[in-house]
């Protein structure tokens, strides 16, 4: 898909949370900058990062076989598994199980994020001809769902999301509107702020998980809210 060929999203600049994305943002933005580890994404128009072998392979394994546990089609928020828009499986590990709890602390130390901002994790699982067509993880105000979702935590600030496998080929998390294209890598951390550096949620943090063409592609996600969650 061509840069081109992918609309931009509005983005309401008087958008309710605003001040908090701009404040969590600059925060985070700081805190990763101060780590060695973390490798910024030298792009304008919006802030990814990267941590290489953030999970190690042992970990990777034991995360794989929790979400090959709890997989079921995947949904989005107003469209369901038979429209094709994302055709994963996916599911929430056990929040309480120890080892869950231990990746989410590193998570929530890493960009400084209070625990009880963050979601549950979530585990997907992309086989063959499996994509999660363009979206944004910022929730769009105009939207039914989010009557429900700024009552329950505000609008997402943050995504991380752990790659736990190598894919044959495909199943790339894909940002057409940057022309960035990231190949799973097992272990390594991609981290995205939903909104810019004033508070505004992004539309280029439009994204897609291509279909994976040969193999099997594991993730998982944790999204961030500017309010506690739930």
């Amino acid at each position: 898909m061509s840069a081109e060929s992918v609309p931009i999203v509005p983005a309401p600049l008087d958008h309710p949370d605003r001040q908090r994305l701009r404040r969590i943002g600059r925060r985070v933005r700081e805190r990763l900058a101060a780590n060695p580890a973390v490798y910024a994404f030298p792009n304008p128009e919006a802030e990814l990062f990267a941590v290489g072998e953030f999970l190690s392979a042992e970990e990777c394994a034991r995360m794989i076989a929790m979400i090959d546990a709890v997989a079921r089609p995947s949904t989005a928020f107003d469209l369901d598994y038979s429209t094709g828009y994302r055709t994963s499986y996916s599911g929430d590990p056990d929040a309480n199980d120890p080892f869950v709890r231990r990746i989410e602390r590193r998570l929530d130390d890493l960009l400084g994020m209070d625990r009880d901002r963050g979601e549950t994790i979530q585990g997907q699982r992309y086989l063959p001809g499996q994509q999660f067509q363009c979206h944004t993880d910022w929730f769009p105000p105009d939207t039914p769902y989010w009557e429900q979702e700024k009552d329950r935590g505000g609008q997402r600030c943050f995504t991380a999301m752990v790659f736990l496998n190598a894919v044959e080929e495909g199943g790339h998390t894909h940002f057409p509107r940057l022309n960035l294209s990231v190949e799973p890598k097992p272990g390594a951390l991609l981290i995205w702020n939903n909104a810019d550096r004033e508070g505004v949620p992004n539309p280029w943090t439009i994204h897609a998980g291509t279909p994976v063409v040969r193999g099997v592609k594991y993730i998982v996600t944790k999204w961030y809210r500017v309010r506690r969650w739930g």
